[in-house]
């Protein structure tokens, strides 16, 4: 039946929706699910009731370096997803046909984390489950295939779009689809702090899982403040480019935990735990003991937070009169402020190795006054993001990819909606 449905075109009006970049292109999206359709019934066999998956990956707009200290920040997923074909089982067990990876098996009589698991998607999988028995939901097994186009090392957060499929996959078979958008985000947070063992923040999975534009206000980070932004990003005549400088990631564990540890060396100064309960202006009166207490660089990086948190704000406040000139405006400006203040465009303990900053410069060269661009994601080496003119794209693609290899500049586009069940009309979900 879905792979009939598929052939004969009843998914396209939806398929359209959710790649708006791709509308001509429905057909191509429509053929890469019936792929994965056959490919779960030659990996798990025929029979039974097969129903189609999506979550995205998502960039992150404004507010670089912010969540940690209970700031704000502005994302938004991506036309680059996750899909799953997915048949659900009447036992407690669990399997994953991902492609490319090796096989996912998850007992669901274990619901507590093992040592094994440590640093799986095995891991993710048994931490959501674990997390929706503890609230109370019948979760049973279930065999999927999974395909991604959300490719690792971008900055995308393809772990978050796994996490959000798992969620979107269970909260659909067996919850009723009861749990919210936000909920399946933080379930997904719960099993990557707890089973995977990864002490990660909650934006990568609310972006993923909400979609569109989000803006996420994370003074209770147990019970963030999210906004779904209705601005329609085909219409602004720019494309959303990704740049992959292909520079290391080795060793830098060390310079990615310098940032919260300095801001937070700041606002333990002012007896609190993070920034956004110290008021900016105190830091600003005390900088002088600051520099003996903290250091230069923690005193620029606290500043980079108010700065950037303000920044998200303004860009959300920008897309929702449509200004889209302003939002440009505020990216061009959280970008000077993450190389200047926050410093993480290159690692100090490896000054020879400055891609991002070479790619920034690049931008500077080919845009000029036009678009926008800045770091993207946590930094220190890996990608840029770019807002580049139609009329610019072409010769845009093509000096990235001269200097950072073929395939290193991805244009992409804002999808509508995140983590999401396939069908034949779809609907943006409540929060």
């Amino acid at each position: 039946m879905i792979k009939q449905k598929l052939r004969d075109g009843t998914f396209l009006t939806a398929l359209s929706y959710l790649y708006p970049s791709q509308k001509e292109d429905a057909h191509i999206a429509a053929k890469r699910y019936l792929d994965l359709v056959e490919r779960m019934e030659n990996r798990f066999g025929t029979g039974g009731t097969i129903r189609l998956f999506s979550a995205p990956g998502r960039t992150e707009l404004g507010g670089n370096h912010t969540d940690h200290q209970h700031g704000h920040v502005l994302a938004a997923s991506v036309n680059l997803d996750m899909i799953a074909a997915v048949r659900p089982q009447d036992s407690l067990l669990i399997e994953i046909d991902s492609e490319g990876f090796s096989p996912i098996v998850v007992d669901l009589h274990h619901l507590t984390p093992l040592q094994e698991e440590k640093n799986t998607a095995a891991a993710l999988v048994r931490g959501i489950a674990a997390k929706l028995i503890s609230l109370g939901y019948p979760i049973k097994g279930f065999q999927a295939s999974i395909s991604s186009d959300v490719w690792q090392g971008s900055g995308l957060s393809s772990s978050a779009a796994f996490e959000v499929l798992i969620g979107c996959i269970l909260n659909s078979f067996y919850c009723n689809e009861k749990e919210s958008l936000v909920s399946i985000a933080q379930i997904g947070q719960y099993a990557e702090n707890v089973f995977f063992g990864k002490p990660c923040g909650l934006m990568d999975q609310t972006a993923s899982a909400v979609g569109g534009f989000v803006s996420i206000d994370f003074q209770n980070p147990s019970k963030p403040i999210v906004e779904r932004i209705p601005f329609d990003f085909s219409s602004c005549g720019h494309a959303l480019c990704i740049v992959n400088t292909r520079g290391s990631h080795a060793d830098l564990t060390g310079e990615y935990a310098a940032v919260p540890q300095e801001m937070c060396a700041v606002a333990n100064y002012f007896g609190e735990e993070v920034l956004r309960d110290v008021p900016s202006q105190q830091v600003l009166s005390h900088i002088k003991e600051l520099r003996s207490a903290c250091s230069d660089r923690a005193v620029l990086r606290a500043i980079h937070f108010y700065d950037d948190d303000a920044n998200a704000q303004l860009e959300a406040e920008a897309l929702k009169k449509h200004d889209f000139d302003g939002f440009l405006k505020h990216i061009r400006t959280s970008g000077l402020s993450s190389a200047l203040h926050l410093q993480n465009t290159y690692a100090p303990s490896n000054p020879a190795e400055q891609s991002i900053p070479l790619a920034l410069a690049l931008c500077q060269k080919i845009l000029g006054e036009k678009g926008a661009y800045r770091v993207h994601g946590g930094g220190f080496a890996g990608t840029i993001q770019a807002f580049v003119p139609f009329p610019l794209l072409s010769t845009f693609q093509t000096g990235m990819d001269a200097v950072f290899g073929e395939g290193s500049c991805h244009a992409l586009s804002i999808r509508p909606v995140g983590g999401i069940e396939l069908k034949e009309t779809l609907t943006l979900p409540t929060l």
